[in-house]
């Protein structure tokens, strides 16, 4: 078994100690890693780069991260995370009906991609068929959530076209695929405080989808 590293070891010491200025400089390094992985792809950024960017040579930075893939970790776990509580949490709220919550789940995802812009976006310009053919633990759990999501969304179709509040004349999938389809695109075009806002956004899609699917 190969011994970790001085560095490694001085790592999980700070990580376990948490002070403030360490996990000041390691948030600052998210931000940047996610600046750079949305403007150049996760292949071109380097670690050397990052670190530049916070006057940090490159092998100070690895007293924060161990390597670019765990910045790219550290970078989807909060926002993922926190979306996939909120969306369960509105499918499972008993006083809304399926398409009420619906429309909520939609507006929470693009909430969700403009509090954590870039972060979110990170993951869908990289590729998420690629990350799924990964082994890692963490690929599977971060596949694992968006099927999660999927799953949510697909449920709720099936549910509002049982209740006869959507059309059943279009397959789930079809339908499903198109709310996917619109969500995930913005990452091309959105950017928060710009013309449209999230829930400008999010509204407007519900309503395209919803008032095309009305039964």
């Amino acid at each position: 078994m190969t011994k970790p590293s001085n560095i490694s070891k001085r790592r999980e010491t700070a990580l376990k100690e948490g002070s403030s200025d360490y996990l000041a400089k390691r948030e600052e390094l998210v931000e940047i890693a996610a600046g750079q992985f949305k403007q150049s792809g996760y292949r071109a950024t380097t670690l050397a780069e990052i670190g530049r960017k916070a006057g940090l040579d490159r092998a100070t930075v690895y007293y924060y991260f161990g390597s670019k893939e765990e910045l790219f970790r550290e970078i989807l776990r909060t926002g993922v995370d926190a979306n996939m509580r909120e969306c369960v949490r509105i499918s499972q709220d008993g006083t809304l009906d399926p398409v009420e919550k619906l429309k909520r789940v939609i507006r929470q995802l693009m909430t969700a991609y403009d509090e954590h812009y870039p972060h979110m976006y990170v993951y869908i310009q990289e590729e998420m068929e690629r990350i799924a053919s990964e082994q890692s633990v963490w690929a599977r759990e971060i596949i694992g959530q968006t099927r999660k999501f999927e799953r949510i969304v697909t449920n709720l179709i099936e549910e509002a076209t049982s209740a006869k509040l959507l059309r059943s004349d279009v397959p789930v999938s079809v339908s499903a695929n198109a709310i996917f389809g619109m969500l995930n695109w913005t990452h091309r075009w959105y950017r928060p405080g710009g013309k449209y806002s999230a829930r400008l956004v999010s509204d407007s899609f519900a309503s395209i989808f919803i008032d095309g699917m009305r039964a």
